[in-house]
């Protein structure tokens, strides 16, 4: 396995946030999933050194409540779409000009907000998301808002059991992630996100997956979108060999 730096950058409200980074090369930046973290779902099923291999920097940062980076409590530093603040201060950071885009579930979300705003990734990575991911936020932040504060209720069969396990398992600090919950609102205008995504897009999602919509209709409105489907679920699509494949695929062949 390639060696995988780590590296902190301090944002502009004086938090402290992590990236790692593995490869040389065209930069991509691949944004994580909620409760997540670059080490779980690019780094440990190997999608980080497959994708690196092909000629490729890329670059993970841990978005902001979670893995290494800044984890405040206080509601100040939670301002509506502060990962979207927090990615292009990094884009500043490395001083980067041109490179790709993508995210996970969250980190897809995050990558939507971040080009309507007016990012401009050579091209983008939609993965585990579909076409309703810009109108159930206030649906699925409610639901995880619920899974934190039943955490230590929740029995074997509720609906919240597989979301409070991974929090678990991640050692999720709640209430930093409660507040990032608040950090995102539903869109109901989808013209936003077909004017931004004029760039090549691929979207890629479980066979499984449809937490967030359709994803092959979510493909089949952007202008230049590619559909991918690898095996699983919105859990464990990411976790699989074919997920990393198509995104090196993707990159690399451009």
């Amino acid at each position: 396995m390639t060696d995988v730096r780590t590296d902190h950058w301090t944002a502009s409200d004086g938090i402290q946030l992590a990236w790692r980074e593995v490869g040389e090369g065209r930069p991509l930046i691949l944004l994580h999933g909620l409760f997540s973290d670059a080490q779980m779902n690019w780094i440990k099923f190997g999608h980080a050194n497959r994708i690196a291999s092909g000629g490729v920097r890329l670059i993970m940062p841990d978005l902001r409540a979670h893995g290494l980076s800044g984890k405040p409590h206080e509601q100040v530093h939670y301002p509506q779409l502060v990962l979207v603040r927090d990615l292009m201060e990094l884009i500043e950071h490395l001083d980067l000009t041109e490179f790709d885009l993508g995210g996970f579930s969250l980190g897809a979300r995050t990558v939507i907000e971040a080009v309507i705003g007016g990012v401009r990734p050579r091209r983008a990575i939609l993965s585990g998301t579909g076409l309703d991911v810009l109108t159930n936020w206030d649906r699925r932040s409610k639901f995880y808002i619920e899974a934190i504060d039943s955490f230590d209720r929740v029995a074997r069969g509720d609906a919240h059991w597989f979301a409070v396990q991974f929090m678990k398992t991640m050692k999720v600090d709640r209430e930093a992630a409660r507040l990032l919950l608040g950090t995102m609102r539903d869109r109901e205008d989808k013209h936003g996100l077909v004017d931004a995504f004029s760039m090549p897009t691929l979207v890629l999602c479980g066979s499984e997956d449809q937490d967030n919509g359709s994803a092959p209709e979510l493909a089949s409105i952007l202008p230049d979108a590619t559909y991918a489907e690898v095996p699983g679920t919105h859990m464990s699509s990411v976790t699989k060999p074919e997920f990393g494949e198509e995104i090196a695929r993707f990159v690399v062949s451009a």
